[in-house]
């Protein structure tokens, strides 16, 4: 039986002893190392399955920041997306591990080389209101992004007025697992015993405010004065907070109803900043460290053979070993090597369109298929970028939604994998319930490995439109082996 490696993971790891490793490929842009013995600290029985990612999880050992899994801010003089938040700026030798821990360093440094007006916010480098404010601070982000799973740091922040953040971005979107500061001097946003996690909304035109839902708790104890273990299980359709293995926080998208902006991946952060409306360090205060003893990520094995956030349409597919634009913020919608988009041309974006909040099955996006009359030409298409579907040869189970107005007309959609051209089952839409999410399945087989690289195509026929109003809904494309 041809089953894939992804869906047995969980049980072959469980079979193994702790310093076991395995490795496995989900996706044709990554290549994934599992390791196995390590357990949330929220479900330490890992009664739920989880595997950790060991390609994106670090415990910090040796003496050097591992450059596989961590881009360094400032190294080699590279920025990602911007230089940390003035007046403090990032700068790649406070990125440190020792003692088994990574160290992100803030200090007093009047001899370090600023950027020279460059800012944001009212401030530039360096300056704060007129006065030079010498204080570098560092930042780490992680090479890759993940879809889901469980996030996980034991960490201590600076006993200084220097945040200590633990968060993530993805397309249009960012979750802020906590921002702590060890001895703030101003302002109510963030104590010295509390904790804050903020989920932030960056779809264009990303205007601040951005956040749109979170928590802040106050901890019986001073963050700054031991390590903690803080926890977010990111769901398809929930989050959870965790601190110390204890749930402290918890909602939904049925709850947060349109503000749910969780649906791609997304990519970790670790850095310190100053936040002006808190108040500044002082000289006498600085150097201070936050420390990371680890920083762990764990999944669950999933059956689904295609990147799901793409073909779910909820953003950009990632290919993850082509190096990531230094300019890429979470609001861009261009593509490029990195990431790459649904392609709807000039003729099919008359009729098709990916809409968000209309009607969807799961995430908040679908692609909409409309007409007013006829089609506007003997066949309209949208088609996934070359290299987004990798199969082998075998057997097949395809699975779509669909959503079909009461009124539609419509007879069928087709599908197709291209390079070289693989029909796949037509989808009949005469036989699917109209004004409601129907699960269309289709088996198909492979006599050959797809080509590289491969697309999948979505077709409507002139012959398959019947002349007047029809309206369609279609999402979560799913491609499994047929024995699961």
């Amino acid at each position: 039986m041809n089953v894939p490696r992804t869906y047995l993971i969980a049980a072959i790891a469980a079979l193994l002893p702790a310093s076991a490793e395995i490795a496995l490929s989900d996706s044709p842009a990554n290549s994934i190392k599992v390791a196995t013995g390590l357990h949330p600290a929220s479900d330490p029985s890992n009664v739920a399955g989880w595997v950790l990612r060991d390609d994106i999880s670090d415990e910090f050992e040796g003496d050097k920041i591992d450059s596989s899994k961590w881009f360094v801010e400032g190294e080699n003089g590279d920025y990602y997306i911007w230089k940390g938040r003035a007046p403090s700026q990032f700068a790649p030798h406070n990125v440190i591990v020792e003692d088994g821990k990574l160290k992100i360093r803030s200090q007093w440094e009047p001899d370090f080389e600023f950027a020279k007006d460059e800012g944001h916010e009212g401030n530039t480098y360096r300056t704060h209101e007129g006065k030079d404010f010498p204080v570098t601070t560092g930042g780490v982000v992680s090479r890759k992004r993940f879809l889901n799973g469980y996030m996980e740091v034991k960490s201590k922040p600076g006993n200084s007025a220097m945040t200590a953040a633990f968060w993530a971005i993805g397309y249009e979107s960012e979750l802020d697992i906590y921002e702590q500061m060890g001895n703030p001097n101003d302002g109510d946003d963030i104590k010295a015993d509390s904790t804050k996690m903020s989920v932030h909304d960056w779809q264009p035109p990303a205007q601040r405010p951005t956040r749109k839902f979170g928590y802040k708790k106050k901890l019986p104890y001073r963050v700054a004065d031991d390590f903690h273990v803080f926890g977010c299980e990111w769901g398809e359709d929930y989050l959870k907070c965790f601190i110390d293995g204890e749930l402290v926080y918890e909602t939904t998208q049925e709850a947060e109803g349109q503000n749910w902006v969780l649906t791609n991946p997304l990519e970790i952060w670790l850095d310190s900043e100053i936040f002006v409306w808190l108040g500044l360090p002082s000289k006498e205060e600085l150097p201070t460290d936050f420390e990371v003893e680890y920083m762990r990520v764990w999944q669950k094995p999933q059956a689904n053979l295609l990147d799901r956030a793409f073909f779910g349409f909820e953003g950009p597919i990632l290919f993850q070993q082509n190096p990531r634009p230094l300019d890429l913020v979470p609001e861009s919608s261009k593509g490029n090597d990195y990431q790459k988009f649904w392609r709807i041309d000039e003729a099919a974006a008359k009729h098709f369109s990916i809409v968000r909040h209309e009607k969807f099955a799961s995430g908040t996006r679908s692609l909409k298929f409309t007409t007013s009359g006829e089609l506007s030409s003997d066949a309209v298409s949208v088609e996934g970028p070359g290299g987004s579907v990798e199969l082998g040869a075998g057997d097949y189970e395809l699975s779509v939604n669909i959503w079909v107005d009461p009124n539609s007309t419509l007879q069928s959609v087709r599908l197709s994998l291209a390079d070289p051209l693989v029909s796949l089952p037509t989808i009949d839409l005469t036989a699917c319930a109209k004004g409601e999410w129907v699960t269309v399945k289709q088996s198909f087989t492979l006599d050959q490995p797809t080509a590289d690289p491969c697309r999948l195509t979505i077709a409507i026929d002139r012959d398959d439109v019947p002349a007047g109003n029809n309206l369609l809904y279609i999402d979560d494309i799913v491609i499994t082996h047929s024995e699961l």
